[in-house]
This record gives structure tokens, sequence and C-alpha cells, in this order.
């Protein structure tokens, strides 16, 4: 591997790591775009595959951070984790079955819709806890089976989805839905990369440069988030600019019928 490519592999996930680590979710969406355009990944389910584990990794990571502030309401970050694990599974075996171009043209989609929900900061209040019943257990479940199998297909971590969805079922702080979250995201990525592992898609040495990197990004992510738990919506709101960017970039290069 050349000296380039180390580069990029570490900086890449520095930024992965980092958007974890401060905002709960959304920087895992661009894990596979920059593994195939900045660091050259050439097969589209390699990257995804590889940036699963790498996205799984740094995520836990960050939540033995979070947790060790004590950010993670560990019931809801169980719940979540094993539910939305089932929907990862089977999000990821049908991933592998669609065309690399088609999948990637489909993310980039998926993309354009999480930055604009980005952008709107359209994040909860945190309110008064409730109480688990029946409607919490529902909306959790759901929720946590949608994002998983969003994750599994697409190899993305899901925290932008699971992040406002724990603040809606539990009545929890911005901060606490962070750090919970980061659980369900290294879950995901795990069961996901475990299903690409057994078909051979995974760059295992690329996957562990990414992680280096990502781990010093979650480190810094972590600390600034506590800084500035109060400013998540100003911060989510910058980093969808970013995501619509990407996006855009990721269409046109896998437009149907388009060779580029």
């Amino acid at each position: 591997m050349s000296l380039h490519m180390l580069i990029s592999a570490v900086g890449s996930g520095s930024i992965v790591g980092f958007t974890l680590g401060l905002v709960g979710g959304g920087g895992s969406i661009l894990a596979t775009p920059l593994l195939l355009y900045v660091v050259g990944v050439t097969n589209p389910h390699v990257a995804i595959g590889t940036s699963a584990l790498s996205v799984s990794v740094n995520a836990y990571v960050n939540f033995a951070a979070h947790a060790r502030k004590g950010h993670v309401w560990w019931r809801c970050a169980v719940v979540f984790a094993v539910t939305g694990t089932v929907g990862a599974l089977v999000g990821s075996s049908l991933g592998q079955l669609v065309d690399g171009r088609h999948l990637l043209f489909l993310f980039g989609l998926l993309m354009i819709a999480v930055g604009l929900l980005m952008l709107r900061s359209t994040t909860p209040a945190s309110s008064t806890p409730r109480p688990v019943d029946l409607r919490m257990c529902l909306i959790t479940g759901i929720t946590a089976m949608l994002a998983g199998a969003a994750s599994g297909f697409f190899g993305i971590g899901g925290g932008f989805l699971i992040v406002p969805a724990l603040i809606v079922a539990t009545g929890m702080p911005t901060i606490n839905a962070i750090g919970s979250s980061l659980l369900a995201v290294g879950t995901f990525g795990l069961a996901t990369a475990l299903n690409y592992a057994s078909s051979g898609l995974i760059d295992w040495m690329l996957a562990a440069e990414f992680m280096a990197g990502g781990i010093i990004g979650g480190l810094f992510g972590t600390w600034l988030a506590t800084k500035l738990a109060a400013r998540t919506n100003v911060l989510s709101r910058i980093f969808g600019l970013l995501v619509l960017v990407v996006a855009a970039y990721v269409i046109l290069r896998n437009l149907p019928g388009v060779s580029v």
C-alpha cells in the first residue's frame, strides 16, 4: 500500500470517527464514499463491508468514552441494539445481491434524505423521561428494525435515525441519546461486517488503518460533544451541507446508463 493511500485511509477514518463522537450519527454515511473516491477502493461491496467493520469498531470506542462520562442509558441502548441487529442482518444480505453501481445510486439518494433531515435540525428537545410502556417499546422496536435494515443494506451506522428515535421514545436528553445510540451503531455495523466477511468482501488491512484514524477522531469528537452539548443542532446543519455535497457526487458517478 502506498503512503498516499495510508494517509488517505487514516485521514478519512478520522473524519468518520470525529463525527460519530460529536453528533452520534451521520459520520458513518461518509465512510463508503471516502473509501471509494478518496482512498481508491474499486469494488463497492468491499467498500461497504470494510466501512461497516471500521464504523463498528469506531462506534464501540466512542460508546466506551461516552459511557465513562455517564452519557449512556443502558437498558434503552441494549434493547435498541439487540432488536435492530435482526434488521441489519437482513439488510446486509439483501445489499450483497444488488449491483454495485445501483447500490451506490440508492445510497446517494439516502444521503440526500439524511442531509436534508440534518439541515432541518428537527432533533426533538429532551423532555421528562417516560415510563416503559407498550407504546415506548413499539416505537423503539420498529425504529430499531428499520434503522438496522438501512444500516445493513448500505453499510452505515444509522445513528442519524437512532438519536431522534431514542429521544422521542424515552425522553432522554440529547447527549444521552448520542451516547446510547453508539451501542446500536456498533452492533449494526458488526452484524453487517460479519455478513460481508463471510463472502470475502472486507479489506482487513485497510479497515485497520481506517479504524486507527477513526479512534483518534472519535476521542476528539466525544470531548467536543461534551463541551457543545447544547449546540448539536448547529453542528448537524453544517454536517448536513457536507452530506448533500457528497451525495450529489455519488449520484452523478453512478447514474444509471452513465459511464464516469
